[in-house]
């Protein structure tokens, strides 16, 4: 069942009774057949509840067939109750038989009406109330109707075939001479519709056949579903159709600052009911709903996405200052990464890692810190090692070279911890570890880095001197070099990096021993390979030795001895 209210559009009100706004009938040529009664032109709000009035003088013709001139309708004002006037048009000639007498409206445009409804407002009298009128007394008048695409001159010929019967009105409630010494008013109303019409306008007539009636009131209106707001979208006042069982589909516009989310829509039933409603829109960026319309959202307050979201107040950090805001600018020094959504706060690069520390294992340099004190605000913060050799006055220093080796890598790290491997002993490292976020790089902010300088000059062994040559065969190179001097760590072994001449760029092969001689096996014959030897201790390894370059012996000379 529909909630809707519907709008009567009231096209011709011909008030006889007294209202208040209501301009009373009264003679406008005393001499003339014309009587003129109030129009009253009725437009009502979307509830009905909020009224306004205008008048201006409507015409009555009266006419009685055949010609007599004491036998027609009267303009007759009278008293009720509450002593209240009441004007009526009355006809009463129950004495006489075979009355045919004739009132008639002025020419009543149709508007946009298919379909149009009149309300009568009577009273009748019963005729056994009347004595001697029980063979010419009535107690039902016609109601008639004529369509015309223009009104008829007021001396035009009046022709009652032109009419067309719409209905025998009868009277609910009759009233009796007991009524008439106490005046209580027993009023009827009749509702009858007429349709289609097809013409620019029509009239009314109203035909006694001798009844006693007083007619207080005609109301002529049709049905429309009035102009609404559904679903953001605007419908506009929509007729029904006459085929009481059919709908008119009306698409609706989005309001101002709406986009559409579904093509809405909404059916015009025939009693002036809005129904099955279907779509809608939905305010667009920067906008939010409010009674029914989209409305900017504040300053201070944004809305990045269409939908029917309120305004959200901007995030820390950001502002808006004007109305319809889509997003929120960040403060000065706050900054928002492409891939932030615009809901996220604004936010800074890092402050400096802290509290840096290492440790030298056998073979390692573990560095460890801690997190920035000042995220900036974020969660994705990373961090970059950096490494430099300097110099023993821990000046001149220069970027390390590719045998230091990071683990797991030295930048885009995530943990706060990374393993330094193959650095050089008796050497001054500098590490910078850079504490990144989303952020950083976005404003003229300076890089936040935490130094740490570590020297391997009492750890690490000392360089390996001259590697020689023992002896050789086609796929075996024996070799030795003098052991290393370290006063205060022990040698636990020898790692020994070879090579062919042209491929070290390529690949190369290792092996390792604990004294300080070797015999390589597994290589080509009559082939130069390239040698590198360095030491191991506790502290890690030394520097590799410079390159030795040795050749395995001939097949066709077999071994072969160091001189």
């Amino acid at each position: 069942m529909s909630n809707q209210i519907s709008s009567i559009q009231l096209i011709d009100r011909f008030q006889l009774t007294d209202s208040e706004s209501t301009v009373y009938p009264k003679l406008c040529n005393p001499k003339s057949e014309f009587t003129c009664s109030s129009h009253v032109f009725h437009t009502c709000s979307e509830k009905l509840v909020s009224c306004q009035w205008s008048s201006f003088c409507l015409f009555f013709f009266s006419k009685n067939i055949p010609s007599k001139p004491s036998s027609h309708w009267d303009a007759i004002t009278e008293m009720d109750e509450h002593n209240r006037p009441i004007h009526t048009f009355q006809v009463c000639h129950v004495m006489e038989p075979n009355q045919n007498n004739w009132l008639r409206t002025n020419w009543i445009p149709r508007q946009a009406a298919q379909k149009i409804y009149v309300e009568l407002r009577f009273t009748l009298r019963d005729c056994n109330s009347i004595p001697w009128v029980s063979g010419t007394c009535k107690e039902t008048f016609n109601l008639l109707y004529f369509e015309t695409d223009e009104p008829h001159g007021a001396t035009a010929h009046f022709h009652t075939n032109d009419y067309a019967k719409i209905d025998t009105i009868a009277a609910d409630e009759s009233f009796t001479q007991t009524d008439l010494g106490d005046r209580v008013l027993r009023l009827n109303t009749e509702v009858r519709e007429v349709g289609p019409i097809a013409r620019k306008g029509f009239y009314l007539a109203f035909q006694d056949v001798g009844a006693c009636i007083a007619l207080v009131s005609v109301r002529v209106y049709y049905k429309k579903c009035p102009s609404t707001l559904r679903n953001l979208a605007a419908f506009p006042d929509t007729v029904p159709r006459v085929d009481s069982s059919s709908l008119v589909e009306v698409r609706g516009a989005c309001v101002e600052n709406a986009e559409e989310r579904d093509t809405p829509r909404l059916y015009c039933g025939a009693d002036g009911d809005w129904l099955v409603p279907l779509g809608r829109c939905v305010c667009s960026i920067g906008y939010e709903e409010s009674d029914g319309l989209c409305v900017a959202c504040r300053p201070g307050f944004y809305k990045a996405f269409a939908g029917n979201i309120k305004c959200s107040k901007c995030p820390p950090h950001s502002s808006s200052h004007t109305e319809g805001s889509a997003q929120c600018h960040c403060e000065k020094n706050y900054y928002r990464a492409s891939k932030d959504p615009p809901t996220m706060a604004c936010t800074r690069p890092p402050s400096s890692p802290r509290n840096m520390v290492f440790n030298i294992n056998e073979t390692a340099l573990f560095l460890e810190w801690t997190p920035p004190s000042d995220t900036g605000g974020r969660k994705d913060v990373s961090y970059n090692v950096f490494c430099f050799r300097c110099g023993a006055d821990g000046q001149a220093c220069e970027a390390c070279n590719n045998n230091v080796r990071f683990v797991p890598k030295p930048t885009g790290l995530t943990s706060t911890s990374v393993v330094v491997q193959d650095f050089v002993a008796h050497a001054n490292y500098t590490f910078q570890i850079e504490a990144l976020n989303g952020v950083s790089g976005l404003g003229r902010s300076e890089r936040q880095l935490a130094n740490i300088t570590i020297s391997t000059e009492q750890a690490g062994p000392a360089l390996v001197g001259v590697v020689r040559k023992d002896w050789a065969s086609q796929t075996s190179i024996a070799l030795s070099w003098q052991e290393t001097e370290q006063p205060h760590a022990v040698i636990l072994d020898y790692e020994i990096k070879y090579y062919e001449k042209e491929q070290e760029q390529l690949s190369y092969s290792s092996t390792r021993t604990k004294s300080p001689s070797v015999i390589v096996a597994g290589l080509k014959p009559s082939t130069v390979y390239a040698f590198h030897v360095r030491a191991r201790t506790l502290a890690g390894y030394s520097s590799y030795s410079p390159k030795f370059e040795f050749a395995t012996g001939d097949e066709s000379k077999g071994f072969s001895k160091n001189a």
